[in-house]
């Protein structure tokens, strides 16, 4: 099947990681300069993620740190990348994101997933075999709220009166909304809804693409898609001038990369009844609780952007040709960089390959 070949669109990853040494306001204070940097240098959208109880993301609620970002710019989209829907009633989620819509002029970009980490589900007392069910189930009523009046909802987990939404969201029918993808089945489950993927950025170039494929499939097949259809690719990001100093900084920033921070018990998806892999997430066993560990080669063929400016290009390039028409760029959010070294990463990014898809 031949995908529809969009305008790519660069947005940056932001996962507010606290390194040894920083506090969390130190930690606020570097990304929101990116934010505002990332808007000057011509970046389309900024995306943060929710974690909870742990230093690996400090960001427990999305909408109130993008409403203080959508304060400081004017232009760039702000992305929730992800919001955890089953940590949270959906009703505030409505409410929060529609604010949110309202107060950025429209400018919002509703990225959603189930989850995966166990210390969060545990620590919120809910059952992490139940979170694909409990994320189909919020968003129904969330996707309610923003277009009906007079809402009500009974399901299995959550119950409504009936609710007149207000405010509801600016965007209409409602902010775009993105479903973070891992396993196959995903793909092909919200595609079959018309709900464009956050594709996987531990993935492979390879399966990748085939996610792509597989999505712009079912959801042609269910009356879904088209060139109007965003899907978005996550995945770390780096251009250098040459080459050669491309790959001597990849091995530099993974000696900055402490693994074993974000691939260990707390983050797999282990229910806490069995000791083992919670039901629904059997796709993840190998990735969380064999380490994560590639070698360099691997991640330089298979896995991440990174080269001189035309490498660079064209990998971009292969990714808008499986369908993808947003690169969101992961410019070393698990690395301790200077501020100074981040801003010229983005300057050099955008000088030197943002161009080429202008």
């Amino acid at each position: 099947m031949v995908t529809p070949r969009r305008p790519m669109k660069f947005s940056t990853f932001n996962l507010f990681h606290q390194f040894d040494g920083m506090s969390v306001r130190e930690v606020y204070d570097y990304n929101l300069e990116l934010a505002s940097y990332t808007e000057e240098l011509g970046f389309d959208g900024f995306w943060v993620a929710e974690h909870h109880f742990r230093p690996y993301g400090t960001i427990p609620c999305t909408p109130a740190l993008l409403s203080y970002i959508a304060a400081r710019t004017e232009r760039l989209r702000l992305g929730t990348g992800i919001v955890v829907l089953p940590l949270h009633n959906p009703v505030h989620i409505a409410e929060q994101i529609a604010q949110l819509d309202v107060l950025s002029d429209g400018r919002v970009d509703f990225g959603i997933g189930r989850g995966y980490q166990s210390v969060e589900f545990e620590s919120f007392g809910l059952n992490l075999a139940e979170a694909r069910d409990r994320f189909n189930e919020a968003l129904e009523v969330i996707q309610g709220l923003w277009t009906q009046d007079n809402f009500q909802h009974t399901g299995t987990y959550y119950r409504t009166g009936a609710i007149n939404l207000v405010p509801k969201p600016l965007q209409k029918p409602h902010p775009p909304v993105y479903v973070a993808a891992v396993s196959p089945e995903t793909v092909e489950l919200y595609a079959a809804r018309g709900l464009p993927i956050l594709a996987d950025p531990a993935a492979t170039f390879k399966k990748v693409g085939r996610a792509a494929e597989a999505w712009h499939a079912s959801a042609s097949e269910a009356g879904h898609g088209g060139s109007d259809t965003d899907l978005v690719v996550t995945r770390a990001v780096y251009a250098a001038p040459t080459i050669e100093q491309a790959r001597a900084d990849q091995e530099r920033f993974e000696r900055l990369f402490n693994r074993e921070r974000i691939f260990n018990h707390q983050s797999a998806p282990i229910d806490s009844s069995t000791g083992e892999i919670a039901k629904g997430f059997e796709y993840w066993q190998d990735r969380y609780l064999k380490g994560g560990s590639v070698d360099s080669d691997f991640r330089w063929e298979q896995l991440e952007v990174i080269g001189d400016p035309e490498r660079v290009i064209g990998q971009i390039r292969t990714l808008q040709e499986f369908g993808y028409s947003q690169l969101m760029c992961d410019f070393g959010s698990t690395r301790p960089l200077p501020l100074d070294e981040m801003k010229k990463t983005l300057r050099f990014f955008a000088q030197e390959v943002i161009p080429a898809f202008r």
